[in-house]
């Protein structure tokens, strides 16, 4: 029954900001952010919490901007993600626009495949949408949720662009399948992993557990990761689907050393992308919520 009314509720909210004028609606689900926040005070001490790891240096004043900045961003990406069925290739370019897209062009051309590397930043599900509108279709990793209507709906409105999801439990095949025939591969890779699947790399000053899957792909393939993410421009009034050159990959002979330190280097290039464009991260993410071994925990509220 609860799995009903979830699907229900979700089902009803997406279809309203999908009819409604689109800065109705982006003031409707900005306004419904802002009041979860207020209801669920762990989510938004979450947020504050990181905010205060990640830029110790600013002030309080600083940190409320970029968490009301947060709120807004949530809300309009899920307005965009409930347009995508409005979106063709013909009226793309009204909502985004290609920006270093020789970047991307530069890493399909080494014929190896590429891998879209990427996090919660911006409009995330409208970048491989609208790329994929582009003409540049992609497989993405995708944990199933637990509401399994849900999860179809969601995967069904992802996949009207032509894009196709690529679950766990069939990760390591279907990506070197991808790959091998020189596709596009989309991983967001901003959250916190399990120890068992990742490595622990600097992200903000602090280690945090990463996932060490890209740097093992992509060693193994010789794959291009490509940078890439959507974000709001506000001088422009449209997205920016941004690329960056190419990630050069270290390769030592060492495996682990390889792995670990590309990963940072992965790592890296998003912290350098979230601080260009902090209110557009998802900061109610506990990133940094698995420790070392003998460290204690940073989340003690949760």
């Amino acid at each position: 029954m609860m799995e009903r009314i979830q699907y229900a509720v979700a089902w009803m909210f997406v279809k309203a900001l999908g009819v409604l004028r689109r800065a109705l609606a982006r003031s409707l689900a900005a306004g419904t952010v802002r009041l979860l926040l207020l209801l669920l005070p762990k989510m938004r001490k979450t947020a504050e919490f990181n905010l205060r790891l990640a830029f110790p240096e600013w002030s309080e004043a600083q940190r409320r901007a970029a968490l009301n900045g947060m709120a807004r961003n949530l809300g309009w990406m899920a307005t965009e993600f409930a347009r995508l069925p409005r979106y063709t290739r013909e009226n793309i370019e009204n909502v985004v626009v290609l920006d270093g897209h020789e970047n991307f062009l530069a890493g399909k051309d080494r014929g190896k495949g590429v891998i879209y590397l990427t996090g919660h930043i911006g409009a995330w599900e409208l970048s491989s949408y609208a790329h994929a509108m582009y003409g540049f279709p992609l497989h993405y990793m995708a944990r199933p949720l637990d509401n399994a209507p849900l999860d179809a709906f969601v995967n069904e409105y992802r996949g009207r662009s032509g894009n196709k999801p690529i679950y766990k439990n069939e990760a390591a095949r279907m990506m070197l399948k991808v790959l091998k025939e020189a596709g596009t591969i989309g991983i967001l890779a901003d959250q916190n992993t399990m120890p068992g699947e990742g490595v622990f790399v600097d992200f903000f000053g602090t280690q945090a557990c990463t996932t060490t899957g890209i740097a093992r792909v992509a060693l193994h393939t010789d794959a291009a990761v490509v940078p890439g993410y959507a974000y709001w421009d506000q001088n422009l009034r449209k997205y920016r689907l941004r690329f960056e050159p190419p990630v050069e990959l270290v390769r030592t002979g060492d495996a682990e050393r390889d792995i670990r330190e590309n990963t940072q280097r992965f790592t890296k290039v998003i912290e350098e992308i979230i601080r260009k464009h902090p209110e557009q991260w998802v900061w109610i993410h506990a990133r940094w919520k698995n420790r070392p071994e003998g460290e204690p925990p940073l989340y003690g509220f949760l």
